[in-house]
């Protein structure tokens, strides 16, 4: 027992020490934590468009992924673009991220708040979202001159016995503004066909609107040309699908119900961009696609042809401030939602690292030179998220402690040996007293009794007993020493 008490004796001598270079690991740990900030909020606000929109369709598909890591997202409906620009420039409305339609911002923001958004990234592009222009029919032929002689027609071709209806100018004479050439019955050449038609071009200031307008002011059309509309989508193809309007414009992935809808109503006919080359040229954020033969239902063969369209890149874009992790999560949800191979990409083609608007997130960039976090493979993404972000601030704690390290156990001693020195100042002051004239010896002799006293009550490890027996040999040699000059 006795032996055991003096390990415990020993172990309560190093707690002084090691506790103070614990603090200091500690304090060292816990500013670090806070300055990195490791652990992501466990919400994020998403601002899609409007309901029913591929937008918000996929926003959905964002929450479901990301609430698997503990993250819930609040999925915002939105008018669209412009409105999420807007949404993650302003603080009265507080969304961390937004999908974004390519090339709205320059159309929608002037060049004195340009410089606002600085603080604004990119996450890459996500998907392209075509074009689509779909008419009535019954309003092409109305309105570009009609079928005559009893055309009938039939899954959108014309068939034996219908005449073609050529609307056309001499061949040598010069066009006349407004004309339409028109060589198939039913069938809207192009934009600049549009002169007179009434048109849904999107809520105004939405992403399609903007598009819309850039457009059509691209093939010479304007405001005063075509009666513009500006309904939501779901009211505006109840509006086409009954009659009140001709045509109707989204800016939409495919992944939209409504556009798969339309796409397979008989009497809607989807526009093809002969002239999509010429688009791309004068919008430099456009790109040409083909919508293939089938595509919709091969069964059917709907389309019965390869339909030409342009398209703009979808982005996905965040708000200064917003966690690194969770942008490594929206990374990969994005991989597992747009990786896969569809209408107009092929497999692993999105998301991809574009040249855009906004600077590329550091995070995004990471992610696209190394992929998914290798520690996230066998770790829950909590602890990797923090092993991720710490150690390289754990490294530099440890460089500077291992040296610092080397003072505990010259710390220790002297914590130690000071219970014993530091009676030392005693001996020697009551040394220095007997040496003066008339010394009062009983008094002296009387603090030695109580100094001996002092030094048997002191615990020290066996490693230093032979300095407190010095220490109590040195006070009997004092006393012997007054007792004599006494």
């Amino acid at each position: 027992m006795n032996r055991v008490r003096l390990w415990v004796s020993a172990l309560m001598d190093w707690l002084p020490t090691l506790g103070g270079f614990v603090v200091v690991v500690a304090l060292s740990l816990g500013l670090s934590f806070w300055w990195l900030d490791p652990m992501p909020p466990r919400k994020l606000v998403l601002a899609t468009a409007t309901e029913q929109s591929a937008y918000h369709v996929l926003g959905q598909q964002y929450r479901d992924m990301l609430r698997a890591y503990g993250v819930e997202v609040d999925v915002k409906v939105t008018g669209g673009t412009a409105q999420n620009l807007h949404q993650l420039m302003g603080d009265e409305t507080r969304v961390d991220v937004a999908f974004l339609q390519g090339g709205v911002a320059h159309a929608v923001l002037p060049q004195s708040q340009e410089g606002a958004m600085g603080g604004l990234t990119s996450l890459g592009g996500l998907f392209v979202e075509p074009v689509w222009v779909f008419y009535r029919e019954d309003s092409a032929i109305r309105l570009l001159g009609g079928c005559q002689d009893g055309a009938s027609k039939e899954d959108g071709r014309t068939q034996p016995g219908a005449r073609r209806v050529k609307l056309q100018l001499a061949a040598a004479s010069v066009p006349t503004p407004g004309k339409v050439v028109a060589d198939q019955c039913g069938v809207l050449p192009g934009l600049h066909a549009l002169r007179g038609w009434r048109v849904n071009v999107g809520v105004e200031g939405s992403g399609p609107q903007v598009l819309s307008q850039q457009l059509l002011a691209a093939v010479g059309l304007g405001p005063n040309d075509l009666t513009l509309s500006h309904l939501a989508n779901t009211p505006g193809v109840v509006s086409l699908l009954e009659g009140r309007q001709d045509a109707m414009v989204f800016v939409s992935a495919p992944d939209a119900p409504l556009i798969q809808m339309l796409l397979q109503t008989p009497g809607i006919r989807l526009m093809a961009f002969e002239q999509a080359q010429a688009f791309t040229r004068k919008l430099p954020f456009l790109s040409a696609v083909t919508l293939p033969r089938g595509v919709v239902d091969l069964g059917r063969d709907l389309p019965a042809q390869e339909v030409p369209l342009i398209a703009t890149t979808a982005t996905l874009v965040a708000r200064e401030g917003v966690h690194p992790a969770l942008i490594q999560l929206l990374m990969q949800a994005a991989a597992r939602v747009h990786g896969r191979s569809g209408w107009f990409a092929n497999a692993g083609e999105f998301p991809r690292s574009e040249r855009s608007f906004f600077p590329l997130s550091d995070e995004a960039a990471r992610y696209y030179k190394s992929g998914r976090p290798w520690l996230q493979r066998y770790l829950p993404f909590w602890l990797s998220n923090l092993v991720d972000r710490m150690w390289v601030m754990m490294l530099s704690i440890m460089v500077v402690l291992i040296p610092l390290s080397r003072l505990v156990p010259p710390l220790y001693v002297f914590q130690v040996r000071s219970r014993i020195f530091r009676w030392y100042a005693r001996l020697r002051e009551v040394e220095t007293a007997s040496a003066q004239p008339n010394a009062d010896v009983s008094a002296l002799l009387s603090n030695l009794q109580e100094l001996e006293r002092t030094a048997a009550s002191i615990q020290v490890p066996l490693s230093y007993t032979e300095e407190l027996y010095a220490l109590r040999q040195h006070i009997d040699m004092v006393r012997e020493r007054i007792t004599k000059s006494a």
